[in-house]
């Protein structure tokens, strides 16, 4: 995407943690699994994309994972972060052991061909680095799945939506995008404010506080 990057993603909400931390059959679970699973998955393919065909496992022993640990997590973003690092952290683990898992399964079968050197281990990468990159995945896996619901919304014109994947998407510049519509440049201009204060409410919803 080439004119326009992830924002910062905002909190998650302490109420609705606390809420499915204290109850295993709370209804809330529902709302959190169809908010946080289409960026799960996203963070999945990104940080991941060899592990395509154990997504859908890894995204449920990371909700049974968190199920056991959330009646025990304290949420307090300005003392032990984002609640998403968290959740990418149990993800990784998961991912890696996967990782190795086929590793072994590859070592296994080149032994049995007496091929005896196999795969290498994949391993995890460098504690620093590997933050970074799941980060930058996470804003990313949130940012995709924003903008995917907001394209999908039928209460805005087309027009509107093309325009501004053109301007703030593809990086073209406004005044040949609005040439192209037929439109004054600074219509143009309105069309990706406007779409951008929609995405960025769009991102709040998925990544903010629910509704009470």
């Amino acid at each position: 995407m080439k004119g326009m990057s992830a924002s910062s993603v905002p909190k998650t909400s302490q109420r609705l943690l606390a809420e499915i931390g204290a109850n295993a059959e709370s209804p809330r679970w529902a709302e959190f699994v169809a908010r946080y699973r289409p960026m799960m998955e996203r963070f999945l393919a990104t940080r991941f994309p060899s592990l395509a065909g154990e997504a859908d496992d890894i995204v449920q022993e990371t909700l049974v994972v968190l199920m056991t640990a959330l009646p025990h997590y304290q949420y307090v973003p300005d003392e032990n972060g984002a609640f998403h690092n968290y959740l990418t952290g149990i993800m990784c683990k998961k991912a890696i052991a996967a990782l190795r898992g086929m590793a072994a399964e590859r070592r296994r079968i080149d032994a049995s061909q007496d091929a005896a050197e196999g795969a290498p281990d994949p391993g995890p990468s460098p504690a620093e680095d590997a933050e970074d990159l799941d980060e930058e995945a996470w804003r990313n896996a949130v940012f995709e799945i924003a903008l995917k619901q907001l394209l999908a919304d039928e209460s805005i014109r087309e027009s509107t939506k093309q325009v501004f994947v053109r301007i703030a998407v593809k990086g073209e510049k406004p005044a040949d995008v609005a040439r192209d519509f037929g439109i004054d440049r600074n219509v143009a201009d309105q069309m990706k404010s406007r779409m951008t204060r929609k995405l960025s409410e769009t991102v709040a919803a998925l990544g903010g506080a629910p509704a009470p």
